[in-house]
């Protein structure tokens, strides 16, 4: 896709806006909002899943969600992270990973399929809720 003559760094410039999105890593279960729109109306999708990677590229930046859907068929998507059609993210619960990537989990199936939960004692959970709250301003 050709850019009209622009360099590099002001794409970058042009596509990178603050986000009022919670603070994620690979591992964590989030929730993900999409504004779809069906013929003349527009409601919102939630998209929930295990984030199992993220491209963090400036205004490029996405992310990996997989989730396992009915009939245990599992269906990944990719989200760009400053994309105008994800309304908002929500942070479901910590994953206990030791990878960057999780496509490993590609090969699984069953129990085996899910990440591990963190267990976050109450300051832990108030401190990352603080920091949320900083980010959100």
């Amino acid at each position: 896709m050709k850019s009209n003559k622009l360099s590099k760094e002001t794409i970058s410039e042009l596509g990178v806006y603050k986000r009022n999105f919670p603070d994620f890593q690979v591992g964590d279960a989030i929730a993900v909002s999409i504004k779809i729109k069906e013929g003349g109306k527009e409601r919102l999708q939630v998209f929930e899943g295990d984030v199992i990677a993220r491209h963090l590229e400036g205004a490029s930046s996405t992310f990996t969600v997989r989730k396992i859907a009915s009939n245990s068929i599992a269906v990944e998507r990719v989200f760009p992270y400053y994309a105008p059609v994800i309304d908002s993210i929500k942070f479901v619960r910590k994953g206990k990973v030791r990878r960057a990537k999780l496509y490993y989990m590609r090969d699984r199936i069953g129990k085996a399929a899910r990440v591990q939960e963190k267990v976050l004692t109450k300051e832990q959970k108030e401190q990352m809720r603080k920091k949320n709250e900083e980010r959100a301003q």
